[in-house]
Parts: C-alpha cells; sequence; structure tokens
C-alpha cells in the first residue's frame, strides 16, 4: 500500500485549549526511523493529558504547533531497522508523550508497544498502555492495596476510574467512589461498594461517616485543586496513602507543616511516564500483572464513545468539561 506524503491530522495550534486544535489535511506523514513503527492510526485515545498539552500545564510537553494526541491503536504499515518482532499487518497501541496519535498515521518505538489482543477491535484496546497501567500502578506497587482495605477513587467513572474500580474489587478492597450524581448508577454497576458525589462540599465527612471516622487506607488522587486537601482529611493517619496521578481541578499546595500537623499520611506522585524511564523493572511487574489480568478476563475489551477526527475539539472539551463517562476515542 502506498502512503501519501501527507495526511488529515488535528494540529494544536496555542496553549488556549482544544478550541485551538485544528483539522489540517496537509501535515506531512512522520518519516520512520530506526527502532521504529509507522502505523495507520484507526483509533486514538482521548486523555486528560491532551488537554494538559493543550493548556500547557504539562510539564515539559510539546510546544504549538503540533499533532495533538499521545494515544494510539492501529495497524503497522512498515518497521524500523533493528525491528523483529513486529510485522507489517500487526495490530498495536502504543503511546507517545511528545504527541502525534490524532492523525492518520504515527510513529511509535517498538519497544513500547502492545499488541491488541486477539478478539478485540483496535478501539476496544485503548488504555491499555495508559489507563489500565496508571491504574494499576497506583493501587499494587505504590498504593499497597490488599483485600479488606479501603480505597476511595475520584473520577471513579472516567477511563483510569472505571479501570482501577475493575482491579480494587479484585483485589478485595472496598471501595468508595467520588463521581458526579448523574454518574452514580454507573460505578454502582461496576462494583463500587459506597458512592460519593464528587462536588459535595464536605467530601472528607462524607468518607469518615462511610468508614467510622477513621478514614481510607488509599486514595487514588486523580483531581487536585481543593480535593487534594480533602483526600489527605479522608485518610486513614499514619498508615494510609495517597497516589496522586492527575490534576485535573487544577494545581494544589501542601506545607511539610501539613505533613507533620494535620495530614500525617504516605503522598505519593505518580507518572506512569516517569515511571516507565526511572523504574523499568517497576513498570515491567505492572504490565506483567496486567497482562495477567487481561488473560484472567479482569480486564475486557473497552466500548469507548467514538468522535470522528474533525469532532476531536469537541472530544477533548466534553473530557475538560467533565460531561462524559468511560474511555473516549477519535477516530481518523
Amino acid at each position: 500500500m502506498s502512503i501519501s506524503p501527507t495526511m488529515r491530522a488535528l494540529r494544536q495550534t496555542s496553549l488556549n485549549g482544544p478550541r485551538d486544535l485544528r483539522l489540517v489535511t496537509d501535515a506531512p506523514v512522520p518519516i520512520r526511523g530506526a527502532g521504529e513503527v509507522l502505523i495507520r492510526v484507526t483509533a486514538a485515545g482521548v486523555n486528560f493529558v491532551d488537554i494538559q498539552q493543550a493548556t500547557g500545564t504539562f510539564a515539559g510537553g510539546p510546544q504549538p504547533p503540533y499533532v495533538a494526541g499521545i494515544e494510539a491503536a492501529g495497524e503497522v504499515m512498515s518497521v524500523g531497522e533493528g525491528v523483529t518482532d513486529l510485522q507489517p499487518g500487526a495490530h498495536v497501541i502504543g503511546a507517545l508523550i511528545t504527541g502525534g496519535a490524532f492523525a492518520e498515521f504515527m510513529l511509535l518505538s517498538a519497544a513500547s508497544v502492545v499488541s491488541v489482543p486477539a478478539g478485540w477491535t483496535d478501539e476496544q484496546a485503548l488504555g491499555l498502555v495508559v489507563s489500565w497501567p496508571t491504574a494499576l500502578a497506583a493501587l499494587k506497587p505504590l498504593g499497597h492495596i490488599t483485600a479488606g482495605q479501603t480505597v476511595l477513587i475520584h473520577a471513579a467513572a472516567g477511563a483510569t476510574g472505571q479501570a482501577a474500580l475493575t482491579m480494587a474489587k479484585h483485589y478485595g478492597a472496598t471501595v468508595i467512589a467520588a463521581a458526579s450524581p448523574q454518574k452514580h448508577d454507573l460505578v454502582l454497576s461496576l462494583g463500587a461498594d459506597h458512592v460519593i458525589d464528587s462536588r459535595s462540599t464536605d467530601l472528607t465527612g462524607d468518607v469518615m461517616r462511610l468508614t467510622g471516622g477513621t478514614g481510607v487506607d488509599l486514595v487514588l488522587e486523580s483531581v487536585g485543586g481543593p480535593t487534594l486537601n480533602a483526600s489527605l482529611a479522608s485518610t486513614r493517619r499514619v498508615t494510609g496513602r495517597v497516589v496522586v496521578y492527575g490534576m485535573a481541578g487544577g494545581e494544589a499546595t501542601i506545607t511539610n507543616w501539613d505533613l507533620i500537623y494535620r495530614h500525617q499520611v504516605h503522598l505519593i506522585g505518580l507518572n506512569i511516564g516517569t515511571l516507565i524511564q526511572a523504574a523499568p523493572s517497576l513498570f515491567g511487574e505492572v504490565m506483567g500483572e496486567m497482562f495477567g489480568l487481561l488473560a484472567a478476563g479482569v480486564i475486557r475489551p473497552g466500548r469507548p464513545t467514538c468522535y470522528p477526527l474533525a469532532e476531536g475539539p469537541k472530544a477533548l472539551t466534553d473530557l475538560e468539561a467533565r460531561t462524559t463517562v468511560g474511555r473516549l476515542a477519535i477516530l481518523p
């Protein structure tokens, strides 16, 4: 199959957010190098990272103009020198923090891609290299969740939140899910033991009432802003853990005084890209565990809400407004 030198893509033209994400028809098809694969994108995942990059709040993110999107699944079109375990025609999913997914073609490192599971469509596999590993790392090697413990999951109706909820229940934890009221039935159907209003003015009080005043053993914190303080206050003293992996609600400030006199908890930061680079053996353990969950049927094919490429800006705007549930996909 011959490939045109140009392609359709969504180009971020400023740091003013998704409103300046433009559909272009003349983006150059990336040129494959050694150790890389060129894929024909069939489905791209929409993640909060995309919004952070579009607004300039992602540290070290790409500078406009750039082709947006970090996660894509599709068909391998060609492989670079040194790539021996992938052939054209294979279907894979991968991520690249510098972008390029919201397009007809994307370059990925061959060493970082994962094969789409047998029987799954490409769009069903979205999340296997971003949401699921993030949730699993937060729960297990960093969060040390064990059977009988209680975990508070923020944004439980989102893609990473749903993944965390599914796995936390598999590991025998009691789950308190925080979500907006219109999403409560969904998270309860996924197995949450309790659900609280994510916009409650007394989130800590809600959690304390459910835990008999002791607080939760683990918080998966993806909101930030004032919610971070509520999360810290909702955590069991001394042994409780808070894993912070998102900041959809903005930045938050915590001082050493707070940790000594107000919130005597374990506070852990998680960036999946840094985990991959700084602790590759730990990330290997996470992926090994994830593949075991896949084989056991704990992780099932996703059912994303799909947008055509031209409606990519709407997909990001909807996610930013928190009106969506589960995974979102852009189909070039």
